[in-house]
């Protein structure tokens, strides 16, 4: 077992406690010149202390096996109490405090799931919890980790600023600080979902793990590898966060610069030190996908599965459907659906974005006769294929072309790809001006 009271000398650091004497603010347990791997021990000794605190959620056979040719496992951590996997390497970490370190209490910045993870299992443990979210976290995590009893600092513009303002707490007030996807003692409580995966399926192929600071794929692979070294270990992030792509391409975690993503979750702009050394040698495939991937794999676990996931719990999903995958058809696939935390609002938007990139939800403007029964003839072409007409408007001011016209805009449902094909089949056959997708047009062009 690592001893992680034994830290660099490089930093002068007060045992037992965090406070530190750097001239920087820097995380102890987590630098780039001694990155602290963690142990296949670490991991067992983690699920021996958290299992009486975290859900061995079930991980079931899932209906899109058909759909993707493969031997389809869904691994449901999104039912766990806060509806993510981060409890579990939040009640590690919290279990290996020493009692000095208990009564001071710890402090983590956070936007989400670890911050609710921590905040949760601090309260059944009776240990104090402060966390620094940034301005832009959702006000229903904010409020739930005031629930927990925690102290919630909201600072900060993003995550990086509030970080620095939850070192400097720690630094100031002798508190433990605890990264939510770097520290050794989150690493290996986030490895027992690997231990449980192996128990419940026999015969894996592979294992499918979203990445994001790369804690969770560290300590899956590290669990899955030591028992079932021939098992493929295949990460995912989406292509607005590349952050363990560009971090393999360099040999080393650099900053990236990262976009706004369906996947949030996985909104990581550098991977942390001590998960990249644990991870990369066991990671056999890393993808990156497309947002519009994560939407439909959304989609598709809402359809068939009654899944409610959020993006980065998606990502798996959406690797296998882009075809990026395809050379685990026939085999057993287990996919973690490793977090439910999405907003309701965001919901909305990732299933409508799903039935776009999916062919069924679409979008056109098309130019009508503004004489009585152009746009009636248009709605009954419409309904004589089948198609459902979600919302309809038209306008007259700013057609300049012709006086007797109006351009009508139409969003509306269709069967799939092959049937919306077919209502621009139609469309163009009825109508000479025509543009599908856009959202602002000086002129409609003539269609080809």
């Amino acid at each position: 077992m690592r001893d992680l009271n034994k830290i660099p000398e490089n930093c002068e650091f007060i045992k037992m406690s965090s406070l530190q004497e750097c001239d920087e603010l820097i995380d102890p347990f987590c630098m780039e010149d001694h990155p602290l791997t963690i142990t296949f021990e670490d991991i067992t000794s983690a699920a021996f202390k958290v299992k009486t605190g975290v859900i061995n959620t079930p991980c079931v056979q899932s209906k899109l096996s058909a759909l993707t040719g493969m031997d389809l496992y869904l691994k449901k951590e999104f039912l766990q109490t806060t509806g993510s996997f981060k409890e579990r390497g939040a009640r590690n970490a919290l279990l290996k405090l020493s009692q000095e370190q208990i009564e001071n209490g710890v402090i983590s910045a956070s936007s989400g799931n670890h911050a609710l993870g921590l905040c949760y299992h601090g309260s059944l443990l009776g240990i104090p919890v402060t966390v620094v979210m940034p301005v832009v976290a959702p006000i229903m995590k904010i409020t739930a980790c005031r629930q927990y009893g925690a102290t919630v600092i909201v600072e900060g513009l993003d995550m990086s600023e509030a970080k620095r303002v939850a070192l400097k707490n720690s630094k100031e007030n002798g508190l433990i600080y605890i990264n939510g996807y770097d520290h050794p003692d989150i690493m290996a409580g986030q490895g027992t979902l690997g231990l449980e995966i192996v128990e419940q399926v026999p015969n894996i192929d592979a294992v499918v793990v979203p990445v994001g600071g790369g804690g969770l794929i560290a300590g899956v692979a590290l669990a899955i590898k030591t028992l079932h070294p021939y098992v493929s270990i295949i990460g995912v992030e989406s292509e607005r966060c590349p952050s363990f792509y560009l971090a393999r391409e360099n040999g080393r975690p650099i900053f990236t610069s990262i976009h706004s993503t369906l996947a949030d979750g996985l909104a990581v702009p550098m991977v942390g030190y001590n998960a990249f050394a644990t991870a990369n040698p066991l990671i056999d495939k890393l993808v990156v996908v497309k947002e519009e991937w994560i939407a439909i794999a959304i989609l598709r676990l809402v359809e068939n599965e009654k899944c409610i996931v959020e993006g980065a719990g998606a990502t798996g999903l959406a690797a296998i459907l882009s075809g990026q995958l395809d050379e685990l058809k026939g085999k057993r696939v287990v996919l973690p659906l490793c977090g439910g935390n999405i907003d309701t609002t965001i919901l909305g938007s990732c299933l409508e974005r799903g039935l776009a990139a999916d062919g069924r939800l679409v979008k056109f403007c098309v130019q009508v006769s503004d004489r009585p029964g152009g746009i009636g003839e248009l709605c009954n072409l419409l309904a004589g294929i089948g198609v459902s007409i979600k919302d309809i408007i038209h306008e007259r001011a700013w057609i300049m072309s012709d006086i007797f016209s109006v351009d009508v805009k139409i969003v509306c449902e269709t069967r799939d790809k092959e049937h919306a094909q077919q209502l621009k089949e139609v469309l163009h056959k009825h109508y000479r001006k025509i543009i599908f997708g856009v959202e602002n047009h000086a002129s409609l062009p003539i269609s080809p």
